[in-house]
């Protein structure tokens, strides 16, 4: 199988100190820290063409990667927007704020965030939406507060994530694990997923494009405005328990037929996450939604899914960290596998990340080359008792991944202030390919 570690190009860097981020300490690990003086104005540069960025935006509601391709190719893959239901109240002490604040609903902010990057653009659009799965941090959701609910002027739906930045920027293309019929693996109908699949059908009516996302495929995203290249390659690696083999486009069903499962043992929402790897010449970044290696005990072996899906991806330059690093994600083969040299956590949420998904993510046993962490932002609460989020290199910020060229022998993190819309840099950091 071509994932076999042995023929995989392995990423090697050097120590280095970091006093970056004051809430987190002194700590060393691989890349060169930058930090920037708070009174600096320096910004975040546009984006040059032929260049690979990967925008991580921290609006403390849901995950969101915004991508800008060699060609000026964009994609979005998920568009999060969480809320809570009559228990609101008590769950809220969980979560961080909102970033910057509430006064936008999270669609809105991630709308002009993408704006910003695309001020200095020929493409103003989103060429590409994936959604991972259907759950609300992803998605988006509905308020709980039907005073707030917003109407879209486009169809019948509640505007919320997705279909905040569909309003405001524009989709041309959507992709998900369960379209046409959303049945997989049951019917796809409660409130919020009822919301979203209304917005599919009224951008559908407004003549949008709509395809369900196609496991072991190379073909089904790929560069709009320009030609195709050799060394730029976006591989679907996995979906509804699908997993590509490595070899050509097939494909292996993981997951038992539905019918000889008890309902309460069929895969859930976040076990059927789509996946998949993007390859820049030597550098591949890789993002599977809310997989999950959960067993329970070993009675469901099926369902790591993620360590599957991590044999298929092999090697990978940078990988977000499967379900926000949550205790059933990030699992010893999933870390062993991908061995990345950058670990990117989507968190918000008290338990983003657990001790244990955190301990194989900086784990030397599972690997041994140095890596890093970094988190979108981390509830205050979770560093007191999560003592190794102090190894991370930034707790809190959008994290932005730029490669200059598919010949570049390094790349670069930057954090961005996530409490304005300034994109004023906070640190920077070098890491090797």
């Amino acid at each position: 199988m071509s994932s076999d570690p042995l023929t995989r190009r392995r990423f090697l860097g050097s120590m280095a100190a970091t006093g970056a981020i004051s809430i987190l300490g002194d700590r060393s690990s691989a890349g060169s820290v930058e930090p920037i003086s708070s009174t600096s104005d320096e910004t975040l540069t546009p984006w040059i063409p032929g260049s690979l960025e990967i925008h991580h935006i921290s609006t403390g509601r849901g995950n969101c990667a915004f991508i800008l391709c060699p060609d000026g190719t964009t994609l979005l893959i998920d568009a999060g927007a969480q809320y809570h239901g009559s228990g609101a109240l008590r769950s809220e002490r969980y979560l961080i704020s909102p970033k910057p604040d509430a006064s936008l609903r999270p669609g809105q902010w991630i709308a002009r965030y993408i704006q910003r990057r695309l001020r200095f653009c020929e493409n103003k659009k989103i060429d590409y939406f994936i959604l991972t799965h259907l759950h609300t941090d992803h998605m988006g959701g509905l308020n709980p507060d039907p005073a707030k609910a917003v109407k879209s002027k486009l169809g019948n739906y509640e505007l919320t994530g997705v279909s905040d930045v569909h309003e405001q920027v524009g989709i041309r293309r959507l992709i998900d694990r369960a379209y046409p019929d959303y049945n997989y693996p049951a019917e796809l109908d409660d409130p919020h997923q009822k919301n979203y699949r209304a917005f599919v059908a009224s951008f559908l009516a407004g003549g949008g494009h709509v395809e369900r996302f196609i496991p072991g495929a190379v073909d089904q995203i790929v560069l709009q405005h320009g030609p195709q290249r050799d060394d730029f390659q976006i591989r679907n690696l996995a979906a509804n328990g699908e997993v590509w083999t490595g070899k050509e486009a097939s494909t292996v069903k993981t997951f038992p037929d539905l019918k000889s499962l008890p309902m309460e043992d069929r895969p859930n929402e976040n076990m059927c996450s789509l996946a998949l790897r993007l390859v820049f010449g030597a550098f591949s970044y890789y993002n599977g939604g809310d997989l999950v290696h959960e067993t329970h005990y070993g009675r469901l072996p099926w369902a790591d899914i993620e360590s599957a899906v991590a044999l298929a991806a092999g090697p990978t330059t940078v990988a977000l960290a499967n379900h926000h690093g949550y205790v059933n994600g990030c699992g010893p083969e999933f870390v062993r596998q991908l061995r990345p040299r950058v670990f990117i956590i989507s968190a918000w949420d008290s338990a983003h990340p657990t001790i244990p998904s955190l301990d194989n993510m900086l784990s030397s046993e599972l690997y041994s080359e140095n890596r890093l962490v970094f988190a979108t932002a981390l509830k205050p609460e979770n560093i007191i008792a999560t003592k190794r989020l102090a190894e991370l290199k930034s707790g809190n910020g959008h994290v932005i991944v730029r490669v200059a060229s598919p010949k570049a022998e390094d790349f670069q993190v930057f954090i961005t202030d996530n409490m304005d819309q300034a994109d004023h840099v906070v640190t920077r950091t070098n890491v090797s390919v």
